[in-house]
C-alpha cells in the first residue's frame, strides 16, 4: 500500500505544480475554441480510463454477459462461443438497450457543453442524470434501501437527491441477482436431458461412457429448435426497464 501510495501524491503534486506553472505562465491547450488547463486534460484522461469501468457497471453489459457465461456452462460448451464473441454480443446488445440514455445524455450534455452554453462540471451531472434513472429503474428497492442504511442516507423522493455511490453498488448487486435467478432457469432443461441421457446409458449398462458426450448434441439440437438465441435476447432486452 505504501509502495501505490507515494507515486500517487507525487502524480498529483506534480500535476497541482504544473498546474500552477502553467497558469501563472498563461499556458492553456486551445479545445475547441475554449482554453483547457493541465487539470482538465488530467481530468479527461481519468474518465476516459474510467470508461470501460463505467460501461461495466453503469450500463447492462452486466446481466448480459453473465447470462451468457450461465448459457456456455449450462450446455457443457465452456469454449463455443469463445470469450471475445460473448464480449463482443454483449456490447452490441448494452449500445442498443443504452442507446436512449447515450442520445440524452447527447442531447442534453454534449451538445450544450460544445456549443459553450455549459461548463464541464455542468455538462457531468447532465450526462450523470440518464445513467442514474436507467439504474435506478433497474435496481430492486431492497437492494437500493440496503445501501441507503449502510451509507446512512436519509429517505428520497426523487432518484436525482441520490449519490452515485449509492446507486451504482446497488444497481451492480441487483443485476448479479436478476442474471443469476436467469442462469438458474437456463439451466433447469439442459440438466433434464443430462439426467434422461444418463438414466439411458445406465439402463442399457454403458457406464463408461460420458454421458455428456452424449447429451451435448442433443442439448445443442433443443437449443436451436426452440429459437434459444432468439428467446434469450428478446427477454434480456425487454427485461430492462427504459422509462
Amino acid at each position: 500500500m505504501k509502495k501505490l501510495l507515494k507515486p500517487l501524491l507525487l502524480l498529483v503534486f506534480g500535476f497541482v505544480v504544473c498546474n500552477n506553472l502553467a497558469s501563472a505562465a498563461g499556458i492553456s491547450v486551445n479545445v475547441d475554441g475554449r482554453d483547457t488547463g493541465p487539470l482538465d486534460i488530467l481530468f479527461l484522461s481519468t474518465l476516459l480510463t474510467l470508461l470501460p469501468t463505467i460501461v461495466l457497471l453503469m450500463t447492462c453489459f452486466t446481466r448480459i454477459v453473465i447470462v451468457f457465461s450461465f448459457l456456455k456452462n449450462a450446455m457443457g460448451t465452456a469454449q463455443v462461443p469463445p470469450t471475445q464473441v460473448v464480449v463482443g454480443l454483449s456490447l452490441c446488445l448494452t449500445l442498443f438497450v443504452m442507446s436512449g440514455p447515450v442520445k440524452q445524455i447527447e442531447n442534453e450534455a454534449y451538445r450544450p457543453y460544445k456549443a459553450g452554453q455549459i461548463n464541464g462540471e455542468q455538462a457531468l451531472l447532465k450526462a450523470a442524470e440518464p445513467l442514474k434513472r436507467f439504474m435506478c429503474n433497474n435496481t430492486r428497492k431492497e437492494d437500493l434501501a440496503l445501501f441507503m442504511k449502510i451509507s446512512k442516507t436519509p429517505p428520497v423522493k426523487d432518484f436525482r437527491d441520490l449519490e452515485m455511490i449509492t446507486v451504482v453498488p446497488a444497481f451492480v448487486v441487483s443485476e448479479i441477482r436478476t442474471a443469476f435467478v436467469i442462469g438458474f432457469s437456463l439451466f433447469i432443461p439442459f440438466i433434464v436431458v443430462d439426467m434422461v441421457v444418463s438414466s439411458i446409458l445406465m439402463s442399457l449398462g454403458m457406464v463408461m461412457l460420458p454421458p455428456a458426450m452424449i447429451s451435448l448434441p442433443f442439448k445443442i439440437l433443443l437449443f436451436i429448435l426452440a429459437d434459444g438465441w432468439g428467446m434469450l435476447i428478446k427477454s434480456l432486452v425487454e427485461g430492462f426497464k427504459m422509462g
